[in-house]
């Protein structure tokens, strides 16, 4: 839903910052297209479950590398056996984009080479705790994109769980990205808000959240 009263790029704290609108709507339609070919292998979309037994509410699909609490592989042993699927050229250069503008500086994308990608999928009551992006090798910045329902995003800093914390609302097409001094922040997503995305993204219901990062691994 477009704001009769455009919302402004925000320093959300030093190193993370909110960029309302950044994707167009043929974009997002673009990258829900991909996302549901993803969504089906090689390695299909899932719940997560966790060590001590749990199950996250967000499912999730993988590129490049495959995520599973707490670590990384080509592989998804988790699951089905099965190698990630690739994580494409045009995404990456999506990243570098981001970069440059929620940064506002060419320079910031000179050395960013995004290998990993995690789609998230929320729907209905599905929420993320808050927690630290810390299995990566690599202190690089995350770009994250939300297409869909508009969801609150809880940012807070790098000691602990509790306040001092920022809520933010995100919307369809908004670019969030955190790096530097709060690249491990923690961070969640307490509440989405069903039934406010535009159908014309090709989603009818639900948030899409892709985040980009760089492993710092190898094979």
């Amino acid at each position: 839903m477009n704001a009769l009263i455009p919302r402004q790029r925000t320093l959300i704290t030093p190193g993370a910052v909110h960029v309302p609108d950044w994707l167009s709507l043929d974009r997002q339609r673009e990258i829900v297209a991909h996302c549901r070919r993803w969504a089906n292998g090689p390695v299909p979309i899932r719940h997560t479950r966790l060590p001590g037994g749990g199950v996250m509410s967000v499912q999730t699909v993988c590129l490049g590398w495959h995520w599973q609490p707490y670590k990384y592989t080509r592989v998804a042993h988790d699951v089905n056996g099965q190698r990630v699927g690739p994580f494409p050229d045009w995404l990456a250069d999506l990243g570098r984009s981001a970069l440059i503008d929620a940064y506002q500086d060419p320079r910031a994308a000179d050395s960013y080479a995004p290998d990993t990608a995690l789609i998230n999928f929320y729907q209905g009551q599905a929420r993320m705790g808050l927690h630290q992006d810390k299995d990566e090798r690599c202190d690089a910045p995350v770009v994250s994109l939300s297409i869909g329902d508009d969801c609150v995003i809880r940012f807070g800093t790098t000691e602990n769980r509790g306040k001092p914390y920022t809520d933010v609302e995100l919307r369809s097409g908004d670019l969030f990205v955190f790096g530097g001094p709060a690249r491990f922040a923690y961070h969640g997503v307490p509440k989405i808000h069903p039934g406010t995305g535009d159908p014309a993204t090709g989603l009818s219901s639900g948030r899409l959240n892709l985040t980009l990062r760089v492993t710092g691994l190898s094979d």
